[in-house]
């Protein structure tokens, strides 16, 4: 197939994206409702169960911890699901089949993986034997294979969100569905605490497997509420890709030649994992900062999260709706780094006051300019897919938000130690992670600044005419 019928085809293509019809209000919140279920089930995994390990079970942090986090390092097989809901649909879609698979076994991994928590205290009593260290392996094994299932549906729900939307409405709908995730996160909390009210070490196995079945029971309710239909009425797939009738051409292979075509998508995964660095690296610290720095007690320091959450949900919200429609993706996401980078920068001169008011303010403001920055920096990460390998540019994507927060987190603590080593004095050693964080975002800027989304097109199209003109030869 030559260059030139290309220009028919966009035609083509778009006279069809405006005869299907468009996402309205209504719509976004029913698809936000699968994020809704992902944001209680990562309260219970990364909250909830983390605890009970530490202090009720006094399983070690770094079993507890690293067996959890095995989650997070199966994320390089995002790209391979995001390309097999791309070439293999199910049932004949590409996306609805896998994120109802996904969803149904990761039900059932976590609750196996809870199950295999009991015979890990149980064994942790008696003191390290073999089988202590069997179990602790099979933990990690039924983390990864949690891991393993939450991307089999997060990473074809994000293609969808692709293929669904147009590029004028994109933001609003990542406004509404990572809005979503927070509101997921806040109810979960809710309901947990309800349902671990009178929580004792005798009926802490009967109270913990209750929770484990009702709230994933309801994710998954929820996310057969907010998917069911959508893809069958509001998908572009089939008029956007040349490849669409054409499965058995996405290999991994030619995914992986289409996903290496431009320089831009280097560039891009650098800004993202910057960027996912500098926003993770507090999340260790900030609690911790506030006790040791301004005396805040245990419970004051977690109603930070509060005032954070609040500042997100806002940011998201304005950003979504008011402010990307106005300055387009990459300037709002260039302000937002911006902002954000400031937003430390107040962190570290309210711990020399030790204001607490001041903390709370710079930590809702932090808050707020992340939301602006995630919504357009999200939005544009949706825009930089190609419709023929859009699971796969969102498994890329996925891979490095995944591998930032896991150095985020691990990277955090670590440069606290290391300014404990170097200054001493607590508002001194936090005070160089926060600064550590801003300049991140400032470099995060930069790579921004790199961006074109116009090249980055150019380059894809070419290299799915070159897949198809290879087929004809």
């Amino acid at each position: 197939m030559a260059n030139s019928d290309f220009p028919d085809a966009s035609v083509s293509a778009i006279a069809s994206d405006t005869a299907l019809p468009r996402l309205n209000l209504l719509t976004m919140f029913r698809l936000g409702l699968f994020q809704m279920g992902l944001g209680m089930l990562s309260l219970l995994t990364l909250g909830v169960l983390n605890r009970v390990m530490i202090d009720e079970l006094r399983i070690p942090g770094l079993i507890a911890a690293g067996t959890i986090s095995m989650y997070q390092f199966v994320s390089p097989a995002r790209v391979w699901f995001g390309q097999l809901s791309d070439a293999k649909p199910l049932r004949g879609f590409h996306r609805t089949g896998y994120i109802w698979l996904g969803l149904g076994l990761q039900v059932i991994c976590l609750f196996l993986a809870v199950q295999v928590i009991w015979q890990l205290q149980a064994s942790f009593a008696q003191g390290w034997t073999a089988g202590t260290i069997a179990i602790v392996g099979l933990q990690a094994l039924m983390f990864a294979l949690y891991g393993l299932c939450v991307s089999v549906s997060s990473t074809p729900f994000a293609a969808l969100l692709v293929d669904v939307s147009d590029e004028d409405n994109r933001s609003k709908l990542v406004g509404v569905v990572w809005s979503m995730l927070m509101v997921g996160i806040v109810v979960g909390a809710i309901t947990s605490q309800k349902l671990l009210h009178g929580l004792t070490l005798e009926n802490i196995q009967g109270v913990i497997n209750r929770l484990f079945v009702i709230i994933p029971s309801v994710v998954c309710v929820l996310g057969l509420i907010g998917t069911i239909g959508i893809e069958k009425k509001y998908s572009r797939y089939s008029t956007r890709s040349t490849l669409a009738h054409r499965e058995e051409s996405i290999t991994l292979g030619t995914a992986w030649k289409v996903l290496t075509a431009s320089r831009q998508t280097g560039i891009f995964f650098s800004f993202l994992l910057v960027m996912t660095i500098a926003l993770f690296l507090q999340q260790p610290i900030l609690e911790p900062y506030a006790g040791e720095v301004f005396g805040m007690t245990v419970g004051q320091g977690a109603g930070l999260n509060a005032f954070w959450g609040m500042g997100v949900l806002i940011g998201m919200s304005v950003s979504g709706f008011l402010i990307v429609p106005r300055l387009g993706k990459q300037n709002t996401a260039r302000w937002g780094g911006w902002l954000t980078s400031i937003c430390f920068v107040l962190i570290i001169l309210s711990g020399v006051s030790t204001n607490q008011g001041l903390l709370k303010l710079a930590v809702f403001a932090f808050g707020l300019a992340s939301g602006v920055l995630t919504n357009s920096a999200v939005s544009l990460m949706l825009d930089l897919t190609a419709a023929e390998t859009a699971g796969t540019f969102i498994g890329a994507w996925g891979l490095a938000q995944a591998m930032a927060q896991a150095l985020g987190n691990v990277g955090g603590g670590a440069l606290l130690d290391l300014g404990r080593h170097v200054f001493g004095a607590p508002m001194f050693a936090y005070g160089f992670v926060f600064a550590c964080e801003a300049i991140a975002m400032l470099l995060a800027v930069w790579l921004l600044n790199k961006v074109n989304v116009q090249e980055f097109r150019d380059r894809a199209e070419r290299a799915i005419a070159a897949v198809l003109e290879n087929e004809l030869d």
